[in-house]
């Protein structure tokens, strides 16, 4: 006795579970993904993806030529086509282990890898975006000392927003990392009081500005002195003038008088002449002729005080103070002012006949010494 075939119905019995429905089908598609890929997956497809990404990695180089490299639109660029670069590759890989069934390594550490490398390259490359617009801002007039500011900071808030992005990926929630902060937070107050005291003395030194960038500081309280370099978040670095780098924790800035000759108005002149005691006659000439000199000097400021005046009797000598002012701060530019004074001065003495005088001793002897 044959049984006759009954129609197939197009709707599943009621007794079948669900959750065996739902495997049968997702077994399906993933059977159909597989020779999709296999079917449509050809060589020439392959050559075609390899050759795009060929392409893209030239473009990558070639962007990252001394060209291009401070641009900012160009940096972007470079930075989109790595990170379409680092897909391909990972969906390549991906697709490649599931067709040909490879054990060693899952396609979920490919993906796991894929985030690392992704979560790499956006630091790297935001650190690189801060330093160029470090440079816009240098280039555009910015103070060397804010521009410094703004980029360490634009690379703390780039590494914390890339970790709280990227971090459920790897298994950090955003309540965990906050907990791990606070607690963290406590633990390296205690065991890290210096650094903190340094890293809010840079800080206090940003915004309270007793130097930048390229000023000459010096300490009367400690042997410091030179041009700043840097300002970090926990030291700052002076260049002495032997040109020795010296490297003062910031902390101690708040603990010291520092003086910065950096940020004077003018260059002061400030030194005496003698001229012989014979020649007292000849002295009001000589400051009459002296500060005429000056008053026509332009690299004196009139604006500042000006004076020559005959302050002191010397023991072979009448001396003239000279106290004036510069217009320029800088120190070889003062220098050579200070030169062209100090010639002038001896001219006019020369031309009025006296002479500076030199310390002399007069030894007079007795009758018997010269028997």
């Amino acid at each position: 006795m044959t049984h006759r075939d009954e129609p197939i119905s197009e709707y599943p019995p009621e007794n079948i579970d669900s959750h065996f429905l739902s495997y049968m089908m997702e077994e399906k598609l993933t059977s159909l993904d597989t020779v999709f890929l296999v079917s449509t997956m050809t060589d020439q497809h392959l050559v075609a993806i390899l050759a795009l990404m060929g392409v893209l990695a030239i473009a990558y180089l070639g962007l990252r030529m001394k060209r291009f490299r401070n641009k900012i639109p160009f940096h972007i660029t470079r930075v989109a086509i790595a990170f379409f670069l680092l897909y391909l590759i990972s969906k390549l890989l991906r697709r490649f282990i599931e067709i040909h069934h490879i054990t060693f390594i899952t396609p979920k550490e490919i993906s796991f890898l894929y985030l690392l490398a992704v979560v790499a390259l956006s630091i790297k490359e935001s650190f690189v975006f801060a330093d160029q617009f470090r440079k816009y801002l240098v280039n555009t007039g910015r103070n060397t000392t804010s521009a410094q500011f703004i980029t360490k900071a634009i690379k703390i808030v780039s590494v914390i927003s890339i970790l709280l992005v990227f971090g459920e990926h790897f298994g950090l929630s955003f309540a965990g990392l906050l907990t791990f902060g606070g607690i963290g937070g406590i633990a390296i107050g205690l065991a890290g009081k210096d650094i903190l005291s340094n890293l809010f003395s840079g800080v206090m030194l940003y915004f309270d500005r007793p130097f930048n960038i390229g000023d000459w500081i010096r300490s009367p309280d400690r042997q410091i002195e030179g041009t700043v370099v840097e300002i970090g978040w926990r030291i700052t670095k002076i260049m002495t003038f032997q040109n020795r780098p010296l490297y003062v924790p910031n902390y101690l800035f708040s603990s010291i008088s520092v003086e910065n000759p950096g940020r004077m108005l003018n260059w002061r002149i400030n030194f005496s002449i003698g001229i012989l005691a014979d020649d007292s006659s000849k002295i009001k000439p000589i400051i009459s002729q002296i500060k005429d000199m000056l008053e026509k000097n332009e690299g004196i400021d009139q604006k500042q005080p000006l004076v020559v005046s005959f302050n002191q009797i010397g023991a072979s000598s009448l001396n003239i103070l000279v106290y004036c002012f510069t217009k320029t701060t800088v120190w070889k530019e003062w220098l050579q002012v200070q030169e062209d004074v100090y010639l002038s001065i001896i001219d006019i003495v020369q031309k009025n006949g006296s002479q500076m005088p030199y310390p002399t001793q007069t030894v007079i002897l007795d009758q018997e010494t010269k028997t």
